[in-house]
């Protein structure tokens, strides 16, 4: 795999998944987002997707409140349509698999710092997928009360 960033497509595979939505139908891009996804959670042995499942999942994830649109140069440049909610736990699924891979991409990286910087992209997106429950842990009487 060609790197030359930590973003979800600063790789050969992200890239050449991003010429794939571009090529796509535009009615076909959900089943190419939805394909990469799931061949990394499917996947029995190696995640040989992952690169591409990560992309998806930062496409995902562009759709929520916190994700970032994705400007790279080297991603899709084609209209993503409005994604269903299930593929937000999928996304969020494939992400966490990516992310305990330890023989997966974060092994590839020769500048261990890269390596940090690129496990912090995946819990970024993985906090937009699902930002964390804001919890109340008392109710605070009102002076009215």
């Amino acid at each position: 795999m060609g790197t030359w960033g930590t973003g979800p497509f600063d790789n050969d595979t992200a890239a050449d998944f991003a010429d794939a939505l571009d090529a796509a139908e535009p009615g076909a891009r959900e089943a190419l987002v939805r394909g990469a996804l799931v061949r990394t959670i499917d996947a029995a042995g190696p995640l040989w997707a992952a690169e591409e499942a990560v992309a998806a999942a930062a496409l995902v994830a562009a759709q929520f409140p916190g994700g970032e649109a994705v400007r790279n140069f080297c991603g899709p440049e084609a209209a993503m349509p409005p994604f269903p909610a299930d593929l937000r736990a999928l996304a969020d699924e494939a992400l966490a698999l990516v992310a305990d891979d330890e023989d997966g991409p974060a092994s590839g990286w020769v500048d261990p710092a890269d390596a940090r910087q690129w496990r912090a992209m995946l819990a970024h997106l993985r906090a937009v997928l699902y930002p964390p429950p804001s919890l109340a842990l008392f109710a605070v009487p009102s002076q009215n009360d």
